[in-house]
């Protein structure tokens, strides 16, 4: 196909302002690096978060999006297992430079000069982007881009979060019933466990929808489940629901948040911690959690209940997130 000169991109000028529509020149790979025709871009809320200044590095002017699905259009030289169109997803970790003390020893998630896609490195809220071919993944094939969009983040952010609760789990909770939290709940179920699941207060709409895909309990955050948890998942962004979730678990349990960004933990009396319970968080992802999650995904299979908006409403998508009013995850669709 013959590549544009140039495209459509919506752009972040300055933290706490709207994207602007912009045309800006087709990126061109290095010999890394796969362009990319983007046909779908998850909304993500660490986008929310990069947009409303809490990550406070952003590159500028930025194009935000990590949760890319498309095609590729054009390889670098070096780049041998992608070839010209080919499905390919690009997700929020973009590069890690391999020879940090926690790149040596597996923890490239953790690594001390990693870029990060729709952060410092452009991304998916435009037409095309480039992307460095080893940090990309190829698609399952019984998923759209639309559907497997929220995967590469929200999916893999929720996997790695559900993964590190441990293995020798039967009842987890999960606060805050978005993205993550009615993809990851999809399989705990598959796996047997019993999902216990936390929306906003009086969010019955939310507590049905968790209901529908499994949850054996659903009610508010601050109500306390009928049994106690062995581990409970945080993917809400606020502080106090970390103290919530002590106190909603079993002795042993733990308590992993899953967001990239939280409000301030309040003080909590030490009787909450103590009898093994432990505090966690994540940070990013690796390469090994997309294999694995992308593997499992199909077999449960995982569904994505998703809203679509087109590329030029990528401010009405964030405004929706944050007031919590989409169910499921939302998606930009780009082309096809």
């Amino acid at each position: 196909m013959e590549i544009p000169e140039k495209m459509h991109a919506m752009v972040m000028e300055k933290p706490g302002f709207h994207l602007v529509d912009t045309i800006l020149p087709v990126p061109r790979p290095n010999p890394d690096q796969v362009l990319v025709q983007i046909n779908a871009c998850g909304v993500c809320r660490t986008d929310l978060h990069i947009f409303d200044g809490e990550l406070t590095h952003p590159k500028l002017q930025l194009v935000l999006g990590h949760e890319i699905a498309g095609k590729v259009v054009q390889v670098g030289e070096h780049v041998a297992n992608f070839r010209v169109g080919e499905r390919v997803g690009v997700p929020w970790l973009g590069y890690t430079d391999g020879t940090c003390a926690y790149c040596r020893r597996g923890q490239e998630n953790l690594c001390d000069h990693p870029e990060f896609t729709g952060y410092t490195l452009n991304g998916g809220y435009a037409e095309y982007t480039v992307a460095d071919h080893r940090y990309c993944f190829p698609l399952p094939p019984s998923y759209t881009d639309t559907e497997v969009a929220p995967l590469l983040c929200a999916g893999l952010i929720g996997y790695r979060t559900y993964r590190l609760a441990g293995e020798n789990i039967e009842r987890v909770g999960i606060y805050g019933f978005g993205a993550a939290a009615h993809i990851i709940a999809q399989v705990a179920v598959y796996q047997g466990k019993q999902v216990y699941a936390f929306t906003r207060p009086g969010d019955t709409a939310t507590q049905e929808f968790a209901r529908r895909l499994g949850a054996v309990w659903a009610g508010g955050s601050d109500d306390m489940p009928p049994v106690l948890l062995d581990a409970a998942l945080v993917f809400a962004p606020v502080g106090p629901l970390m103290v919530s979730a002590l106190r909603a678990t079993a002795k042993g349990g733990i308590v992993v948040s899953g967001g990239i960004h939280m409000s301030d933990i309040p003080a909590f009396p030490y009787d909450l911690l103590w009898e093994e319970r432990a505090l966690k968080s994540v940070a990013n992802l690796t390469r090994q959690d997309a294999i694995e999650f992308l593997e499992i995904a199909p077999r449960v299979p995982v569904k994505t209940a998703i809203e679509t908006f087109p590329l030029d409403q990528a401010n009405e998508a964030l405004t929706r997130l944050k007031n919590g009013k989409i169910e499921g995850a939302g998606v930009l669709v780009i082309s096809s």
